[in-house]
């Protein structure tokens, strides 16, 4: 498997393989729930599989504590016109309960923040839904602000489809 190292002991991050499928379709269910959305989960095995492992659409890393998995992380790179330069998307970052307040989630963010960095990223964005005030304040303490001034749009695939038969 391959690790990536953290500063806490018994914390590790390690990079997926198409073997984990089922266990990154169950994190996306336990963060569904935990942001009361489990019933907007459309996901499958076969499309967590083509989009992650085939198309390589984006990168998920499992995050485990003495070997157990408690979590995970899933980014994507995007690019910003104004900037001219590439971005980092912050899909998904989950750990569970049991595990928060112990400075795994400041150590993940350190991690991407590298990651980001290394592939000369200029930005690291991410939603948060309005009502999740504890992680509103955990992001607000590792600097990041609140794009107030922006609302965000989205199409569905329906949509996208009548849409494209105009």
């Amino acid at each position: 498997m391959n690790y990536i190292n953290t500063k806490i002991d018994g914390f590790k991050l390690r990079k997926t393989e198409v073997e984990d499928t089922s266990l990154i379709l169950e994190l996306i269910k336990e963060i569904a729930t935990y942001e009361k959305m489990l019933d907007e989960v459309v996901a499958t095995e076969e499309s967590i599989r083509d989009s992650i492992f085939n198309r390589k659409e984006a990168e998920v890393l499992i995050a485990e504590f003495n070997g157990e998995t408690i979590g995970y992380v899933l980014y994507f790179f995007n690019y910003s016109t104004f900037i001219g330069k590439a971005g980092f998307y912050l899909e998904d970052i989950y750990i569970k309960p049991e595990y928060r307040g112990r400075g795994i989630g400041k150590e993940i963010f350190r991690i991407i923040a590298n990651i980001a960095y290394e592939k000369e990223c200029e930005r690291m964005e991410w939603s948060c839904l309005n009502w999740n005030t504890p992680s509103i304040k955990f992001y607000k303490s590792l600097g990041a602000v609140s794009m107030s001034e922006w609302t965000v749009y989205r199409l569905t695939r329906e949509k996208i489809k009548e849409l494209a038969a105009k």
